[in-house]
């Protein structure tokens, strides 16, 4: 075992992977259920018919598609990359697959599933290529702080919108600890125990409790018994373990009937997110493991996306990516693959005991989101503030990831402006040539982007 995972010589032990990878499951659970929402989402308006992108009867083998896909996807990492990052369909992808792919360009669920194949063999093509290593080389240092410093804010946004601690549903913004309903005031009970879930973490971590954030999230989940915040489920029913529906049931042929252009770009734009989000993870969790890019195997980490988006379109469901939450684990100590092995085994399971796997509430993963925030923005520190040519592309990159609930967003916008800043101050040679390409690739994206949704 030691010979393939290289635990002690990464300094880690069998038990911290194991923890680890218990830890990131719970992080990433709520995509379970969050998923088949998305992918079945009802929208419509009083005068227009709710049209689902997938209709809802399909919502159970969605679940069991998204519990299998990110089985696959962390299996595949943990054995070609030996990484501790987990993977599972993307949020903000699987919204992009819906709300602009079937809704907004009038695509089937059938042929977007086939346009999610489409876009991770492309992918796949750009991993296996030397362009990888020298998309990695485009990002200048600071940006990759930045970029790990902005994933820890979009995680812990991710969690604090979890629980309705945020609420973005008004005109603006606002904190949410309780509401007035008829006169009488009703508390956030959730986003109570959330805080309460926090500060239990916290101290644990302070008083530095080896497990301080799976013994947070368990105790959260006790405590949420009383509140009625965590629900025992009265019966387990096997009925959702069905993955014929969505299995292999994609349109290759029908992708076509609306045009090569807006083909071009659903596939590019699903190409482009999923790469970048990958990338930005990559770069990000790596800082955190202390692993050099070399030990971390990136190349294998983007080919292992790849391959996992083009499993997850066989078998029904939206792309798949690396999760950010996988700094969870990393959190616990978790340096290796065996760690995702143990967050694919856990996906497995949950395909079976999936009212079991909802017992752990959101309230109770989100002080660990919010800590992994905590614990990311130390990248910060290594920015250079007081220069404006570094600090302002970083700021936006830190900024934009969450506000825009993107990293590839939050990479494009630090990136770009980078880019105008040099070009502006004489100094465009020393951007890397690629890294023009990059820029240009994503204006294209929002630009062919707004023009498919018009």
């Amino acid at each position: 075992m030691e010979r393939f995972w290289k635990i002690q010589e990464r300094g880690s032990t069998l038990k911290r992977e194991i923890v680890g990878g218990i830890t990131t499951f719970f992080a990433m659970a709520y995509i379970i259920f969050v998923n088949p929402n998305t992918l079945c989402a009802n929208v419509g308006t009083q005068t227009e018919p709710f049209f689902p992108a997938m209709p809802e009867e399909l919502w159970g083998p969605v679940l069991v598609a998204t519990c299998v896909s990110a089985a696959i996807g962390s299996f595949l990492t943990g054995l070609l990359a030996n990484v501790p990052f987990a993977q599972a369909p993307g949020m903000g992808l699987n919204a992009f697959f819906t709300y602009t792919v079937c809704l907004g360009m009038g695509y089937t669920w059938q042929e977007g599933l086939a346009i999610v194949l489409l876009s991770g063999l492309l992918f796949l093509a750009i991993a296996v290529s030397p362009l990888r290593k020298k998309l990695i080389e485009s990002i200048p240092d600071f940006l990759k702080h930045a970029i790990a410093a902005g994933i820890g804010l979009f995680i812990a946004f991710i969690g604090l919108l979890n629980v309705g601690l945020i609420s973005i549903s008004g005109a603006v913004p606002a904190l949410q600890l309780s509401m007035v309903v008829d006169g009488q005031r009703i508390w956030n009970t959730q986003g109570l125990l959330t805080l309460v879930g926090l500060l239990i973490t916290a101290l644990l971590m302070i008083f530095q409790v080896r497990g301080a954030v799976v013994i947070g999230i368990l105790a959260t989940t006790l405590l949420g018994l009383p509140v009625g915040v965590t629900q025992i489920p009265q019966h387990i029913t096997m009925e959702h373990v069905n993955l014929a529906p969505v299995f292999f049931q994609l349109d290759l042929q029908g992708v076509f009937t609306k045009g090569l252009l807006p083909l071009l770009t659903a596939v590019i734009s699903f190409a482009i997110v999923d790469c970048f989000d990958t990338l930005g993870a990559l770069v990000g969790l790596s800082g955190n493991t202390g692993l050099e890019d070399k030990e971390s195997r990136g190349d294998r980490v983007m080919i292992a996306d790849a391959m996992a988006t083009c499993c997850g379109a066989c078998v029904g469901t939206s792309t798949v990516t690396t999760f950010a939450e996988s700094s969870t684990g990393i959190a616990e100590g978790a340096r290796t693959g065996f760690s995702s092995m143990v967050v694919g085994v856990l996906f497995l399971f949950a395909v079976f005991l999936a009212p079991v796997a909802g017992i752990i509430p959101a309230a109770a993963t989100a002080p660990a989101l919010i800590i992994v925030g905590v614990l990311t923005m130390r990248s910060a520190a290594s920015i250079a503030w007081d220069d404006l040519e570094s600090a302002i592309p970083a700021f936006l990159t830190i900024a934009v990831m969450p506000f825009a609930y993107s990293i590839s967003d939050g990479i494009a916008f630090g990136l770009i402006s980078f880019i105008l800043i040099k070009v502006i101050r004489g100094k465009g040679r020393e951007v890397p040539a690629l890294s023009y390409g990059i820029a240009l690739v994503f204006l294209c994206k929002y630009l062919l982007g707004n023009w498919s949704l018009a």
